[in-house]
């Protein structure tokens, strides 16, 4: 069984239709809703998308995926947009159609909703949708952007700042994991995708160098895109741990994280998973996303993720497992059937 805990939502255009509609009069028209029949639902379900001549299922069954959780596509989130009450009807709407979709397709999806986060506001205002997702919808996770601002400033305290605290004490409370990943980018200076592993890199070396998991030892976190550049660059962030004779164990403390494996190259995939461990890695590809598309040297997709790890030899049969199920099973709490799709 391969699940892919890093899937964004494919939806019709009648979503941004509406998210033009409320941006364009800034709430004053009310809010109105999005309406997609489920029949329309399956048919759009079945189109091609991303240019690439194949429907979402069938670009999930093309590289073996089972089961996705599928979240908004964080870049659309506009978490910095005033009145903050557009930013939560649009996001409120995108979780509606995540439950349409997991409600259609149970045993290909599983949720994972979008927080209406403001910037510098507590997320104290984020518990009731949560909420709303896991116990209407039967969700499995949420999403957590680092930095609602948008990089327009950096005022939110960072994820080891007890700012964030009510919002930890619901995940626990509802047992679903915290998935971080950046957002929206408003600064001229850098992508969006540029600042996904920007704020993905602060936003673990904050929560390392706190109390965090030590406050909430049942806390669950994943974070997106194999940990920002943390991995990668351990030796930074161990060494003035080491000079300082801190008492947080840099190592013990990033291994009470999980990290996804939406890497686009066998060599970081391998770098991440010989640095935290198989067992704190969750197979994750955000296809169809920025990564369908071909390699021209070897013609095969780059978001085909699960060819990396099959072929390294150097992975028992067990880690693979430990990756590609085990651990989505345990940290999403899902049980998983045939593909119906």
């Amino acid at each position: 069984m391969v699940i892919d805990v890093h899937g964004h939502l494919t939806a019709p255009d009648s979503l941004y239709v509406y998210k033009a509609n409320v941006l364009s009069h800034r709430g004053s028209h009310g809010r109105g809703k999005v309406e997609v029949s489920d029949d329309e639902m399956i048919a759009f379900l079945m189109k091609p998308t991303f240019g690439t001549g194949k429907s979402h299922f069938e670009l999930l069954k093309e590289v073996g995926t089972d089961m996705q959780m599928l979240s908004p596509r964080p870049y659309q989130m506009m978490h910095a947009e005033k009145p903050a009450k557009v930013s939560r009807w649009f996001i409120e709407e995108c979780n509606n159609l995540v439950a349409q979709q997991c409600r259609l397709f149970p045993n290909v999806f599983r949720g994972v909703c979008g927080l209406p986060e403001e910037p510098g506001v507590s997320p104290k205002n984020c518990v009731a949708e949560l909420e709303r997702c896991v116990k209407q919808h039967g969700f499995v996770g949420c999403l957590i952007n680092p930095d609602p601002s948008e990089a327009t400033n950096y005022d939110t305290p960072g994820l080891g700042d007890e700012f964030w605290y009510p919002l930890y004490e619901k995940l626990v409370e509802l047992d679903v994991p915290g998935y971080i990943h950046g957002a929206g980018c408003r600064s001229p200076r850098h992508s969006y995708s540029l600042h996904f592993i920007n704020e993905e890199t602060i936003a673990v070396i904050s929560l390392v160098n706190s109390r965090v998991f030590q406050d909430f030892p049942k806390l669950k976190i994943v974070c997106s895109h194999g940990g920002g550049a943390v991995p990668y660059h351990i030796g930074r962030f161990i060494a003035p741990t080491l000079r300082r004779g801190a008492q947080i164990n840099f190592m013990d403390n990033l291994r009470k994280m999980y990290f996804d494996t939406v890497l686009y190259t066998p060599l970081s995939c391998e770098l991440l998973i010989k640095t935290v461990g198989a067992d704190r890695c969750v197979f994750g590809t955000e296809r169809p996303g920025v990564g369908t598309a071909k390699d021209p040297k070897t013609g095969r997709w780059m978001d085909d993720v699960r060819s990396y790890i099959d072929a390294f030899d150097w992975l028992s049969a067990a880690d693979k497992k430990t990756i590609f199920e085990d651990n989505a099973k345990k940290l999403f709490r899902v049980e998983v059937g045939a593909l119906a799709a």
